[in-house]
Formats: structure tokens, C-alpha cells, sequence
């Protein structure tokens, strides 16, 4: 029998880290197959979707096993998978049969929908303007709609959100994958925000930002260190000047717009964390996964 990880009934940036801890590596590498149970997934948002598709890619090339996807029982979310495209990047690296899945009434790419962008694969500078053209085509429906957000917002967001996806083929060394969606939080806000989750599996920012600053550190090198030196100190890999600054810019749209930024590498979580949101703004000794892992969310104005 293989291994089971259970996702929990909502899959999102806080409740991905609750998956991650059921992986012990040590333990499941003598394994051949590890399967990720979603039966019981009520919703998922884009760094759910994202994280699972980065997990499955770390336990087939990283781990050496074979990772098996268990599809939610509910139609809704497998409508929204559909929506968002999962299911075009799940297999690989997944093991999953979805030539006798049926949806019902999928969901049609109008311009009443809530997606901005679909999940999509980053690997070189090519995709970036690729991505940048596609958002900027959804941007008035959904930013200045439903965000309320003017010209000069709009060019912000875009320029943040090229910021952050340059990172993968800049600094990571590796593939990664980015989403962006419409919600409403009723709860905590009461009002609409866009989601934006962009990940990779490459060597994290601690390795990254290692060759210039471990020296400097010496023992108190850390994962929690390098990504506050990128988040709040404009830190670069580069010596040339004007570098590394791109982090700390869309940290501070963030901070002016009243969102939330967390990055996630190696074993910590550091972001800046806005008064509508419970979540710790450092968290350390997390469960490894390699590269990093951005959520950006922004309300509207």
C-alpha cells in the first residue's frame, strides 16, 4: 500500500503546510508510491492548486517516488480545477486517470469570469511577457471592475507581478508556475481581492543570496534570514548596482494597498501580514520543500 497524505477540506497557502508535514522524506523515500487524497477538498484556491503540482514534481524528480492524485469528490471544485487548467499540467507529474472524468456544465472563458490568468508554466523570459500580455488583456474586467483599480494601479500590479515571476529564471534554476484569481472574502473583508501564488522547485533564496552573505552571517544563516534580506533589504545575488531591489518594490505596493505578501523557502515563512489576516508573519522550522513560495493578496480599493 502506498502512502497517504490527506488534504483537509480547504487548500490554501496556510493549510498546504499542514500537507507538507504528513511527508516524511526519510521515511516515505524507501516508498515507490505516495498518493494525495483531495476526496474531501471542499475548496481550493491557486497556491493550493500550484503547491500540489510543485509537491508532485518534488516527490517524483526530488524523492524518486511516484505520486498518485486522488480528485476531490466534489463536482464544484472539479470545475474550478478544469477552470484554472490543472488539469492540463497535473500528469506529469501526477499518476491520474481523467480520460473518464465527466464535468458537468464546465466553466466557459468568458469575460464574466473570476480567472485572471490560468495556471501557467514559467520557464524563461519568453513566458514572462507572455504572461504580462494575458494579464493585461483580463485587467480591465477584473482590476478595474471588480478592484477598482485606475491606469497608474494597473501598470503597478503588472510590474509586481513581472517582478516575481522574473525571479524563476533569473535566481531559481528551475521550472515554476503562477496563477492569479478573483474572490470574495466575505468574512474577512467583505470585499473582493485578487490571489496571486507563483512557486518553483529551484534552489531557494537562502542559496541563492548564499554565495555573498553566508560568509557574512556565518551560523546565524538561515532560511527566515535570506528571505527577510530580500523582503526588507533590497538583498541580491548580484553585485552590480540597482540589483534587488524587485522583492522589496512589490513588498511596499503591497504594504501601500493593504495586501499581503508571504514568501515560503526551505523551512520558513516570512511576509507582511495586513490587519484583516491572522497569520504569523515569521514562521520558522516548517516542514522542507525546496525553491519558493510567493502568495501575494490584494483587496480592492
Amino acid at each position: 500500500m502506498p502512502c497517504s497524505l490527506y488534504s483537509s477540506a480547504y487548500l490554501d497557502e496556510n493549510t498546504f503546510d499542514r500537507l507538507l508535514l504528513q511527508l516524511n522524506p526519510n521515511k516515505d523515500r524507501i516508498k515507490d508510491e505516495v498518493s494525495i487524497n483531495l476526496a474531501k477538498v471542499e475548496f481550493i484556491d491557486t497556491y493550493g492548486m500550484i503547491g500540489l503540482l510543485e509537491l508532485g514534481w518534488y516527490l517524483r524528480k526530488n524523492l524518486g517516488i511516484i505520486p498518485i492524485l486522488i480528485l476531490p469528490q466534489s463536482e464544484d471544485v472539479l470545475k474550478y480545477l478544469e477552470r484554472m487548467d490543472f488539469f492540463k499540467n497535473v500528469s506529469p507529474p501526477f499518476e491520474i486517470d481523467i480520460s473518464t472524468m465527466q464535468i458537468e456544465d464546465q466553466f466557459l472563458r468568458s469575460s464574466h469570469s473570476d480567472v485572471l490568468l490560468e495556471i501557467t508554466k514559467i520557464e524563461g523570459t519568453d513566458d514572462i511577457h507572455s504572461i504580462v500580455d494575458r494579464v493585461r488583456r483580463g485587467a480591465e474586467v477584473i482590476l478595474r471592475t471588480h478592484l477598482h483599480y485606475n491606469d497608474a494601479a494597473i501598470d503597478s500590479f503588472i510590474v509586481a507581478l513581472s517582478e516575481i515571476c522574473q525571479n524563476i529564471p533569473e535566481h531559481s534554476q528551475n521550472v515554476g508556475y503562477v496563477g492569479i484569481q478573483k474572490y470574495f472574502y466575505e468574512k474577512k473583508l467583505g470585499k473582493n481581492v485578487v490571489k496571486i501564488a507563483v512557486m518553483d522547485l529551484g534552489i531557494g533564496i537562502k542559496e541563492s543570496l548564499g554565495q555573498r552573505y553566508s560568509d557574512l552571517y556565518g551560523e546565524k544563516w538561515s532560511d527566515t534570514l535570506a528571505i527577510e534580506l530580500a523582503l526588507f533589504k533590497s538583498t541580491s545575488r548580484y553585485e552590480d548596482i540597482g540589483r534587488g531591489h524587485g522583492l522589496t518594490n512589490v513588498r511596499k505596493l503591497v504594504q501601500k494597498w493593504n495586501g499581503k505578501f508571504m514568501i515560503r523557502s526551505g523551512i520558513a515563512k516570512v511576509g507582511i501580514v495586513p490587519g484583516w489576516d491572522a497569520t504569523k508573519p515569521q514562521q520558522s522550522l516548517l516542514r522542507f520543500f525546496p525553491g519558493t513560495q510567493i502568495s501575494i493578496i490584494l483587496p480592492e480599493f
